[in-house]
């Protein structure tokens, strides 16, 4: 047996609450020892050395190295003591505190049993109950739709349709956004995550001036205003972008730092070397290499209170649905401590997503974020559907491994998405196989969390790297209707079930394809996904249902998927 692959960390992503009488406890081993028998032994703390429970766990998810062995419990007492038994052949272990060992004196447990303190209630993360059912459609807001034909438009540099370049604009507005509001609930789409909106010398706003401001080219708050009730009278969320990681060196704040330096007011609100911030020298911290964004110091008590007095703000005045934190995991994580407390107070349910494109787990703890911009989902489908780097087992392993880098609450609120603002098209990654780009969707609509399509995806929108990814949206494609778009709502209409909101997941391969299982109460989805070059039978059980499917007649063929619902006898 393999001890060194052998792990529980308590009170973590290996055990955790997810109600306040509900534990999920997770033991990590080595995949070769996956003959071996774990059970879980358990009581109430003070009970532990008189009265047991012992109950045998299951492997849920495997990656590369590693089985992941879960068991759900359902408390009466939620003071936990708890050891894993480990049998393997003749063999019997005992995993505590004290690690691996051939005996364990149950007497003085006490001293080295893991545990589970006390479940408190205000220790829970909660699911943000819309994100299970959540479809979200990402606007690149310059580059969707203009509304609003009587603004001054002297600022537009681009013909509609035209390559654009890292400094053009297009004239997207909000108004043409709340104009579009059928489109998109046509779509399926039941959340819109707008790229940012606020003062900005740039086409992206990632360089904000004013942050209770919104762009003239794009409208006003009383335009921001009206797309929020309008899309709320649909059933559709809003989610604005929160850039507090840097600003524009245009904000009057850092404008007063070059006239006064040391003097100013402003001075501790950046992180400067020297009597004055120098642009020539860039002698302070920035965004990456850019000058002209120059980094808030969010350790600061007035950068914080400036900032979260923003987000408020925008809940307050326009009732917003959630913030998408750029470049969050360059922010303290004491300000996004006090950011999510604060937030939440003011309205629970704002989602609050973060931009890390790495394991995020730190953040994702329950004190911070509710989730991040799930790239990993993103390289994966790239290795998977792009470069063929993975067969079907390696891409299962990969979905597993991070799935358990999070609680399950975490995975049921990540925004997966194929691409982005900041990303290749898929579909051009793909090299613009529909197939392909129709089969990455459908995983994306089984996998745990909320799917984001990215506009223009239903229309098979191409584009490179930036700023080639953000093309303007052809709108007489959008009037065709195409497969694409039929496929992509009838997949989309799925996130309605409840198996898909709620229930657990299996992740493997069968016969050289790749099969995604969720299930909850009697019912489960199973989707299959053929990238190999053969067709291939498919074990569908008595009874199934098919819910989607693409390439599949009889037999599912080469870049093909299926996708059913059955229920348990």
């Amino acid at each position: 047996m393999n001890q060194h692959a052998i792990l529980h960390i308590p009170d973590s992503r290996y055990c955790f609450a997810c109600g306040e009488k509900e534990l999920v406890l997770r033991l990590r081993m080595a995949r070769e020892d996956e003959e071996a028998e774990v059970s879980l032994i358990y009581a109430c703390k003070y009970d532990f050395a008189i009265k047991r429970r012992q109950e045998k766990m299951k492997i849920c998810y495997s990656d590369r190295l590693y089985h992941y062995y879960e068991i759900r419990l359902q408390l009466e007492d939620v003071r936990l003591a708890y050891i894993f038994q480990i049998k393997e052949k003749e063999n019997s272990y005992f995993y505590s505190e004290d690690g691996i060992t051939e005996t364990y004196c149950f007497e003085e447990g006490f001293y080295n049993f893991f545990q589970m303190p006390y479940i408190n209630a205000n220790d829970v993360m909660d699911v943000v109950e819309w994100m299970r059912s959540a479809v979200f459609y990402q606007i690149f807001v310059d580059r969707f739709y203009q509304g609003d034909c009587e603004k001054d438009t002297g600022y537009i540099t681009m013909q509609w349709g035209d390559t654009p370049t890292p400094k053009s604009f297009a004239g997207g507005d909000i108004k043409g956004i709340t104009e579009k509001l059928d489109y998109i609930k046509g779509l399926g789409v039941n959340a819109i995550y707008l790229t940012p909106i606020f003062e900005s010398l740039s086409n992206h706003k990632y360089d904000i001036s004013d942050y209770k401001k919104v762009d003239p080219q794009f409208g006003t708050i009383e335009d921001i205003k009206e797309l929020v009730f309008k899309a709320h009278e649909k059933g559709i969320r809003i989610v604005l972008d929160a850039v507090f990681n840097h600003c524009s060196m245009e904000m009057a704040e850092f404008q007063d730092v070059l006239e006064k330096g040391r003097k100013s007011a402003y001075y501790h609100w950046f992180i400067i070397e020297g009597e004055f911030p120098e642009p020539d020298k860039m002698n302070y911290e920035c965004f990456a290499a850019c000058s002209y964004m120059p980094k808030l110091n969010t350790a600061d008590p007035g950068v914080q209170d400036f900032l979260i007095d923003i987000a408020l703000y925008w809940i307050r005045e326009a009732d917003i649905d959630g913030w998408r934190l750029d470049v969050s995991d360059e922010v303290s994580h004491e300000f996004w401590r006090r950011f999510r407390r604060e937030v939440k107070v003011e309205k629970k349910d704002c989602v609050i997503i973060g931009e890390n494109w790495h394991d995020a787990y730190p953040y994702l703890m329950g004190d911070q974020y509710d989730s991040i911009m799930n790239y990993s989902f993103t390289k994966a489908c790239l290795d998977y559907f792009a470069r063929e780097n993975f067969s079907a087992k390696e891409m299962a392993d990969k979905l597993n491994g991070n799935l358990m880098r999070n609680t399950e609450q975490v995975n049921f609120m990540m925004m997966n998405l194929l691409d982005s603002h900041d990303t290749h098209r898929f579909f051009s990654e793909v090299s613009r196989s529909k197939d392909k780009l129709l089969a990455a969707l459908s995983l994306e609509v089984i996998f745990p969390g909320a799917p984001c399509i990215y506009y223009g995806t239903e229309i098979c929108l191409e584009g490179g790297y930036d700023p080639d990814s953000r093309r303007c949206f052809d709108w007489e494609e959008a009037g065709k209707d195409r497969e694409v778009m039929k496929l992509l709502k009838q997949l989309t209409a799925l996130r309605e079930n409840k198996v898909l909101q709620y229930g657990s997941v299996h992740i493997g391969e069968e016969d050289g394809m790749l099969l995604v299982e969720r299930s909850w109460q009697k019912g489960t989805i199973a989707l299959w996904i053929n990238l190999s070059k053969e067709e291939k039978e498919i074990p569908i059980l008595g009874g199934a249902r098919v819910l989607a499917e693409h390439l599949y007649e009889k037999k599912l063929e080469n870049n093909g998927f299926l996708m059913v619902e059955y229920e348990e006898a």
